[in-house]
């Protein structure tokens, strides 16, 4: 049994391999849903969308989000009452996120809703939203708070950043099902996301961070930043304009009271001996998923590691 943590296109990359790597009925996901938001009068769920329809294999994969073929003839009904449009939703993206919405007025939960999401299109494995509470990351920049969507789709994280900002997370809770996730596995992967605004808010979500630190299970992670980079996204500017350095050592530092293990990619070889005095076990491999043989690869390869350790 593998629990992951996850969030963005990286993960749902990783996560495609790892589903044809091992049974998908022994994989459970816990995802980020610090993105969410309302939009055009729907609870959109961009994380969890991600992952479900990269699951189903409807995913469009030249933008890494939506689905494959959508048209977006509703949005651009949209423009015509309300002028240009910043954040796209396709047809039958909007769909998906219309039922949700819909079910959540009527009483049901977030996590609820995903469950039957997924079992609609055909996914096996488990997909848990962190909480199921709304927990907006807000991104704090000189010119004041942005909700993170703002920031990533609006901006194009191109305004620089000077914190970060999780609204309510004190009082949410795990959704069902992720303690079990996390107690019952033999081991936990935390996907090659952005460490601070994927795989940060489930961190901070009360009792998480404690469940992996005591947790019996191997618990492991891929590094998003190779070779001093982000592949996709803004992990490495963010990084820098929070103070930090932009390395693979870095990104081990933030999850150095949970780790086992660390999956860094052969461009970052010079680092492992550094990432290993700080307690945790360095494998090198290629990172890099440029299409379904390295996903799958990668996905072997962590499943090897993890196994290693047990």
């Amino acid at each position: 049994m593998i629990t992951a943590l996850a969030g963005g296109v990286g993960a749902s990359k990783f996560l495609d391999g790892l589903n044809r790597a091992m049974p998908p009925e022994d994989i459970s996901i816990i995802v980020n849903t610090g993105d969410d938001a309302e939009f055009f009068g729907v609870y959109v769920s961009p994380d969890v969308d991600i992952v479900t329809y990269t699951l189903a294999g409807i995913i469009n994969r030249e933008r890494g989000w939506g689905i494959a073929g959508d048209t977006f003839q509703a949005l651009g009904m949209l423009a015509h009452y309300r002028g240009p449009q910043w954040f796209n939703l396709g047809d039958r993206d909007l769909a998906t996120c219309l039922h949700r919405t819909e079910l959540m007025r009527k009483g049901q939960s977030l996590s609820e809703i995903t469950d039957e999401v997924r079992k609609a299109l055909g996914v096996t494995s488990r997909i848990l939203p962190m909480t199921d509470s709304h927990v907006p990351t807000t991104v704090l920049t000189a010119d004041g708070p942005l909700h993170f969507q703002e920031y990533f789709v609006k901006h194009r994280f191109q305004i620089p950043i000077t914190g970060l900002r999780f609204e309510n997370i004190e009082s949410a809770r795990p959704a069902p099902g992720v303690i079990e996730a996390i107690c019952g596995a033999e081991a936990v992967i935390i996907c090659p996301s952005n460490p601070l605004i994927s795989i940060g808010p489930i961190l901070a979500v009360p009792g998480v961070r404690d469940l992996l630190k005591s947790t019996r299970a191997t618990v492991a992670a891929i590094s998003p930043v190779v070779g001093g980079a982000s592949l996709k996204g803004p992990t490495d500017r963010m990084l820098a304009e929070l103070g930090m350095e932009v390395s693979a050592t870095q990104v081990a530092k933030l999850y150095q009271d949970l780790l086992d293990v660390y999956i860094i990619d052969e461009k970052d070889r010079e680092s492992a001996e550094e990432i290993e005095r700080l307690g945790i076990k360095v494998v090198v491999t290629q990172t890099v998923m440029s299409g379904p043989a390295e996903k799958l690869a990668l996905a072997r390869a962590t499943i090897r590691a993890v196994k290693s350790e047990r």
